[in-house]
């Protein structure tokens, strides 16, 4: 089976999922929530009922953002930094497709299933909570992503492309 990947520069953290599966899907559901605060919550909301029509969704957004990061500096200036699960492996992703991702080191034992976060770098920065399954001692298949998420991957993978296809077209 070939597997079509593009060069991306990520990162992930991850540990066999058997070692503590509950306490494993408990981080993957609370990561699919951390955009849920109160201000995501109420955004929500005024779009539902539809208090948002005559607003910029743009600057909505990014409104929101805003609130975001001064959330995030003052739990910064408190010392209080998000509770995450300690995983046993550290590694780069070297490359990513739709539904796998590859290590630059193998670390994998074949057909075990793991747990990791990888760290994505959209806007804004976040953890995503994925489970896998090794096909290879260094290629994994995406077993379990929030749709959300699957969303950003896709948008990430596709944006490496565009910028590979423009780094092709300049060198010719």
């Amino acid at each position: 089976m070939s597997v079509r990947l593009v060069p991306a520069p990520i990162s992930i953290v991850f540990s066999e999922a058997s070692i503590d599966k509950e306490s494993f899907n408990r981080e993957y559901h609370q990561l699919s929530e951390s955009d849920d605060n109160p201000i995501s919550q109420w955004l929500k909301l005024a779009k539902a009922r539809g208090d948002t029509s005559n607003s910029d969704p743009i600057l909505l957004n990014l409104v929101v953002e805003l609130h975001n990061k001064i959330d995030a500096l003052e739990r910064f200036l408190k010392n209080e930094e998000p509770v995450r699960i300690s995983l046993s492996e550290a590694a780069d992703i070297d490359s990513i497709g739709f539904e796998h991702f590859h290590l630059s080191t193998p670390l994998l034992q074949e057909g075990s299933e793991y747990y990791g976060r990888i760290e994505m770098p959209v806007h804004p920065k976040r953890d995503v909570g994925v489970f896998f399954k090794a096909e290879s001692d260094s290629l994994a298949h995406i077993v379990k992503i929030h749709d959300r998420d699957e969303k950003e991957w896709g948008a990430y993978l596709t944006a490496r492309e565009r910028v590979l296809i423009r780094e092709a077209k300049e060198t010719k």
